[in-house]
């Protein structure tokens, strides 16, 4: 790199410091200064190239400026259109809605309405949440642990992390930490009934609530995603006690997790659908979706500002075409299987691997002490401390390979893989008893540590969870098998570096021969198509 990229690049991370708010957080962690970027490539001041597996925390699904929203953003300037309308119709706003609701789950899009919101995805949530409580005229709200709805106050009532007791806190599925100790289809099965039960019961201190929010893959979370079964018994139970049931698809919409809508995975239709991130092209847009009988608002219920990009909203309508045309939420299934199926691999050759998990582009590895009591049956040593979701763990054959029924498959096709984690799309018939539950425990030191060392080899990746332990990776839907390649190992030397310089020792099983040279070549060739490419 030049002295004077160099130079330009430290002088505005010191100012930003100087100047800039300390809620700032993605840049403590990722300390570089883009100034080009093109596909899965970024370019910073220094002259640095990255792979950039973060995607504006998955709002990027065409990755950078790609060349179709892009055009559509030059021909609304070009065009004399206005850019600051309010909610008034426009040419522009009326090709958006029609391509959104061509791709709804129809037993949604043919009797919706639209509500354009403020251009955050936390403001969508805080219309869905007064939404459904002006509909219903009740006020109480059930919303999951580990949940993420944004920042703003409302929102922030209904997310994990939040203390006010008026949104009533209900247990999410997971298996690798399971609230009730059993993961699978058992543990789903025992969070929904606690559900039932907590609704039903006249002295559980829970009032009938005004709505359900949840996400159909928690994110900030951990990269949980939820079993199809659990969410058409969320469906069932909320029906049956006239509930609306709000999907926050924030995130996971517009094929990031395999399907257009992450819904569509468990065939159900909510009540309410929360859309951004994706849904602007990479520009800040934010809309609720929801049942024509909720449209109860009064003229300026809930209004704003901003609630009328006209370039986030041709620039989303050239990635929801994009998307739908070009097949891209079955290439994310099918790609990210894939990538879901090496890094097990990976984790074989690294306990502190504790699981991997995700459906689709949305893809955790949940980095623990491997060295750790596991703090609940057995010792350091016992079957209970494997990687748990791990196809042929370092256990020796483990129960999920012997015995499965694909029948009792969630998901597709594309979702059939042979060593995939529990809740990347597939569920074994049983979970025993003996194996699930006591996982290691968390280890965010080395989860940062290993972002590090990402961010040294090119590589740039989100770190979050409930303990900061997970490592995620968002990259867009169109990055290419050879991008995908160079993603892998990069984040595979990266593990493996971390992993032994915190524990002073080998990690694991060592590579015999360090890093496939042909896979180093690939990476260079993929940095180089990422940046050119589109």
């Amino acid at each position: 790199m030049s002295a004077t990229g160099r130079a330009a690049h430290e002088g505005i991370l010191r100012r930003q410091s100087a100047r800039e708010s300390a809620a700032r957080t993605y840049a403590r962690a990722l300390p570089i200064v883009p100034v080009r970027a093109r596909g899965l490539t970024i370019e910073g001041a220094d002259g640095r190239r990255y792979l950039d597996c973060l995607s504006g925390a998955g709002t990027l699904a065409l990755g950078h400026n790609h060349p179709v929203v892009l055009e559509a953003i030059r021909k609304v300037l070009d065009s004399g259109a206005p850019l600051h309308v309010l909610d008034l119709a426009t040419p522009v706003k009326d090709a958006f809605v029609t391509e959104l609701f061509h791709t709804l789950p129809r037993g949604l899009a043919d009797h919706a309405r639209v509500q354009f919101c403020g251009p955050a995805g936390t403001d969508a949530v805080e219309a869905a949440l007064k939404l459904v409580r002006t509909a219903t005229g009740r006020t109480g709200l059930l919303a999951f642990t580990g949940a993420y709805h944004g920042m703003t106050a409302g929102a922030l009532e209904a997310s994990g992390d939040a203390s006010d007791v008026r949104v009533t806190r209900l247990p999410y599925p997971q298996d690798y930490r399971c609230p009730f100790g059993v993961g699978g289809p058992r543990g789903a099965e025992l969070a929904a009934h606690w559900t039932e039960s907590v609704i039903d019961d006249p002295k559980s201190g829970v009032r009938h609530p005004a709505g359900m929010i949840l996400e159909p893959v928690q994110g900030e979370g951990g990269v949980i995603p939820a079993p199809d079964e659990w969410m058409r018994r969320m469906r069932t139970i909320t029906s049956a006690r006239s509930i609306p049931l709000i999907a926050d698809e924030v995130q996971t919409g517009v094929g990031r997790t395999g399907a257009f809508w992450a819904v569509e995975h468990s065939g159900i239709t909510p009540d309410v659908m929360v859309l951004s991130k994706a849904i602007g092209g990479s520009l800040p847009l934010a809309v609720v979706v929801y049942r024509e009988d909720l449209d109860v608002w009064e003229p300026g219920a809930h209004a704003g500002t901003f609630r009328g990009n006209q370039l986030a909203m041709a620039a989303g309508t050239a990635t929801l075409a994009y998307v739908r045309e070009n097949h891209l939420a079955e290439r994310a299934a099918t790609l990210g299987s894939r990538m879901i199926t090496q890094l097990c691999s990976l984790a074989r050759e690294f306990p502190c691997i504790g699981d991997v998990r995700g459906r689709g582009l949305m893809i955790g590895l949940e980095l623990v002490d491997a060295e750790g009591d596991c703090g609940g049956r057995g010792g350091p040593d016992s079957a209970s401390c494997t990687s748990r979701g791990l196809y042929g763990g370092s256990a020796g054959p483990s129960w999920e390979t012997e015995g499965l029924d694909r029948n009792h498959r969630r998901g597709g096709p594309d979702d059939l893989v042979d060593c995939e984690p529990l809740n990347s799309g597939t569920t074994p018939a049983v979970v025993p008893d003996s194996l699930a539950g006591s996982p290691r425990p968390a280890d965010p030191e080395l989860a940062a540590a290993v972002q590090r060392e990402c961010l040294r080899r090119g590589l740039i990746v989100e770190v979050g969870g409930r303990h900061a332990s997970v490592v995620r990776l968002l990259p867009p839907l169109t990055i290419s098998d050879e991008q995908a390649a160079a993603v892998l190992d990069r984040l595979a030397d990266a593990v493996e570096t971390a992993a032994r310089d915190r524990s002073g020792r080998p990690a694991g099983i060592r590579r015999a021969h360090g890093p496939d040279p042909r896979r180093r070549r690939q990476g260079e060739r993929a940095e180089h198509a990422g940046h050119h490419g589109t």
